[in-house]
């Protein structure tokens, strides 16, 4: 195997042999592929960084950035449990009122005005300056087969370098906000350091990048940056203020429920 100085003499050399490369802060490092049960069990520990808990009560402020100006705040109270149920109460004053409900594959909106929920799509439950696909608990191992590709170093927001193994997830369900993710989870623990987000038409969406705190003395993921690809002036900052224990009766899970009842306490 060759030596070489610098980045720049193996970039010269590339391209004198007539090879255009991109040179970026990622660097792919020689390794042992990881075994699918390796790669499942990794999936299931990155997500255990950003909730713990299979019935919570999540607390989201959301920031939402024009040209690095803040342009929007709002509030999102998500309620979830198991098997991919989870209630989103909007909080904010303009949004009052708003619910959103997802059952599996099945999403329904309740606006303040309307006597009965509307039905949507996985598409329309992206839509908006603050989709409900990104502030709600999805869950990769539940909804994604994860594909190790690689073992790769790079840097995240903060300029710090993590050894990752990069796993690509394709979506399994109808309902998923993404059809695939390539996401790198740091190799000594799985922690979430990055994702690169994809729609159905192959379009890369979004780009993710987690935030590392201490939340009930564990580490954890304390909040998300969504960088725009689409529109690159506008950026996100999804920021977990409160993940707790918490129960709903059933009633809350039922679409025709919403329409009837007043749920501004929750």
């Amino acid at each position: 195997m060759c030596n070489f100085t610098s980045l720049s003499s193996l970039k010269h050399l590339l391209q004198t042999a007539g090879v255009f490369i991109a040179l970026t802060l990622s660097m792919t490092v020689n390794s042992a592929p990881l075994t699918q049960q390796q790669v499942d069990v990794l999936i299931e520990q990155a997500d255990s960084y950003r909730m713990d808990q299979d019935s919570a009560q999540i607390i989201s402020i959301v920031r939402l950035y024009k040209d690095n100006q803040l342009d929007k705040t709002r509030q999102y109270n998500v309620y979830s449990r198991p098997d991919r149920e989870s209630l989103v109460v909007f909080k904010s004053a303009v949004e009052a009122g708003q619910k959103m409900l997802m059952l599996q594959d099945n999403f329904w909106l309740q606006m303040p005005k309307s006597r009965r929920p509307i039905r949507i799509t996985p598409m329309q439950k992206l839509l908006g300056d603050a989709s409900v696909g990104d502030i709600s608990t999805l869950t990769w191992s539940q909804d994604y087969q994860g594909t190790w590709q690689t073992e790769e170093t790079i840097s995240d927001y903060a300029d710090v370098s993590y050894t990752t193994q990069r796993i690509e997830l394709i979506a399994t369900t109808k309902g998923a906000s993404y059809q695939r993710i390539v996401l790198w989870l740091e190799k000594d623990n799985g922690f979430p350091i990055q994702a690169d987000l994809y729609l159905r038409s192959g379009k890369l969406a979004k780009q993710a990048q987690f935030t590392r705190g201490i939340r009930d003395d564990k580490l954890a993921v304390t909040a998300m940056t969504l960088l725009d690809a689409i529109q690159p002036n506008k950026k996100t900052e999804i920021e977990y203020q409160s993940i707790k224990p918490w129960r709903l009766d059933d009633k809350y899970y039922n679409p025709s429920f919403l329409a009837r009842n007043n749920t501004s306490e929750l």
